[in-house]
């Protein structure tokens, strides 16, 4: 029997939707998350151990678990070389891939502050975790961004509560000095407003020195540190400008027990090769130092490093390959939210994941089924707190290795909270964003 031109045509398109279905189930039980990089640039000693640090905790979700409920996680990543148009070309590459990406760790202030205008259109999530605009911490103006964990006004002002209680209580910073170095670009100038106002309440005197990308000439900055002699320096630096400032500081006689450097700039990788010059060297942490310890190393080391599928040998169990850790279990722990809420074992869709960054609450109890009891302090986030709780430490360097010299501290809210609602208030003005009510929203 001799078929029809139509009726070819028409057992053809079944043929092909019928062939169609499978690539469309295996699509449906991988959930994608795009992993903005940098391997090379000035910022690539940080880099490279917090990218080799997410991608081993997602390998680690797989090969362990399966994946969350059964979905696995497929990831890609891009390399942005730390530069804004970069990173931009890579979120627009990657928004739509695979069925749609799971959030966005931008791993820049600059790539932050572009892509956030892009989110609320596109319907994605914005993670940063210890970085970005700080007053993204408002939910109800900042619905897709997501500043995990603490801010750069966070980590300013345990930088000042640490240094008000080395001199014996907050009144003795009046008549003081404090001065800021930092990286010339939205990174370094985001604490700059909490500072301003911590100034001009505890009544010490601000000194501001911008330094031009990427940091490596900083002699007349250090020059007039030792002209100014500023009590303590707050130093807001990443990659190559952080070893640089503190060898300056040595040649110029500026002790580095005076100096609290950012989290970024607080990493093994930042002060090895200086050794007892860093000694007394201060950063800010928000999570516990770099040591390869706790079930989620032990965890690592059976399903991952044991068989060589580690990312890079060289950074596992240092604070920025952990920091690198702490991301992706953050991004795990949105999807699985949401999976609780929408479909366990599904494909979530970029919006469905943003609700599940917007509901994250590990417990204790949480922390130590994931293995990080012994790294994070417990985190619970709302549709007005996009932050979370945000607890840092100070860790010191003693010439081989970080150790923790100070308690848990928390921001002071009556220093941070102005600052979120009026400049959360001005960017919804200036961006004519209509603020949710988060009391009408489960």
């Amino acid at each position: 029997m001799k078929l029809s031109f139509k009726s070819i045509t028409a057992a053809l398109a079944v043929s092909g939707v019928l062939a169609t279905v499978p690539l469309q189930v295996q699509a449906a039980e991988e959930q994608f998350v795009p992993l903005f990089t940098y391997r090379t640039g000035s910022f690539a000693p940080l880099g490279i151990p917090w990218a080799d640090g997410k991608i081993d905790y997602l390998k680690l979700i797989n090969e362990r678990d399966g994946g969350v409920n059964g979905v696995k996680l497929a990831f890609e990543e891009c390399e942005t070389a730390y530069a804004t148009d970069r990173g931009v070309e890579c979120y627009e590459r990657l928004k739509n891939a695979k069925g749609g990406a799971s959030g966005f760790d931008p791993q820049s202030t600059g790539i932050t502050f572009a892509v956030s205008d892009k989110a609320p259109v596109d319907k994605v999530a914005i993670e940063t975790v210890g970085y970005g605009l700080s007053q993204s911490a408002n939910g109800s103006v900042f619905k897709w961004n997501f500043p995990l964990l603490g801010t750069y006004w966070t980590a300013a002002d345990v930088m000042i509560q640490d240094i008000a209680k080395k001199m014996g209580g907050e009144d003795k910073l009046k008549g003081k000095k404090i001065a800021l170095v930092y990286h010339d670009s939205p990174y370094g100038k985001e604490p700059i407003p909490l500072l301003k106002a911590r100034a001009e309440a505890n009544g010490f005197e601000l000194q501001l020195y911008p330094v031009t990308a990427p940091g490596v000439e900083q002699k007349s900055t250090w020059l007039q540190i030792r002209q100014k002699r500023p009590d303590y320096v707050l130093l807001w630096s990443a990659g190559i400008m952080t070893p640089t400032s503190i060898r300056e500081a040595q040649s110029t006689g500026y002790g580095r027990d005076r100096i609290y450097g950012i989290w970024w700039a607080g990493s093994e990788g930042d002060v090895k090769d200086l050794g007892q010059v860093a000694k007394g060297y201060n950063a800010i942490t928000i999570h516990n130092t770099g040591e390869s310890k706790g079930r989620i190393y032990e965890d690592l080391k059976t399903h991952l490093y044991d068989k060589g599928l580690e990312s890079g040998k060289d950074t596992k169990g240092s604070l920025a390959y952990n920091r690198g850790m702490v991301i992706s279990m953050l991004q795990v722990e949105a999807i699985r939210a949401a999976q609780e809420k929408f479909g366990k074992g599904q494909h979530m869709t970029p919006e469905q994941v943003r609700w599940g960054f917007e509901n994250l609450d590990l417990t204790e109890e949480k922390l130590k089924e994931l293995g990080f009891e012994e790294m994070l302090r417990p985190l619970k986030t709302s549709c007005e707190n996009h932050m979370g709780d945000d607890w840092a430490r100070i860790i010191q360097w003693d010439g081989n290795k970080f150790t923790v010299v100070s308690d848990w501290y928390q921001s002071d809210k009556k220093y941070v909270d102005p600052l979120v609602k009026s400049e959360a208030e001005k960017y919804a003005s200036e961006k004519k964003i209509t603020p949710r009510d988060c009391a009408t929203e489960s």
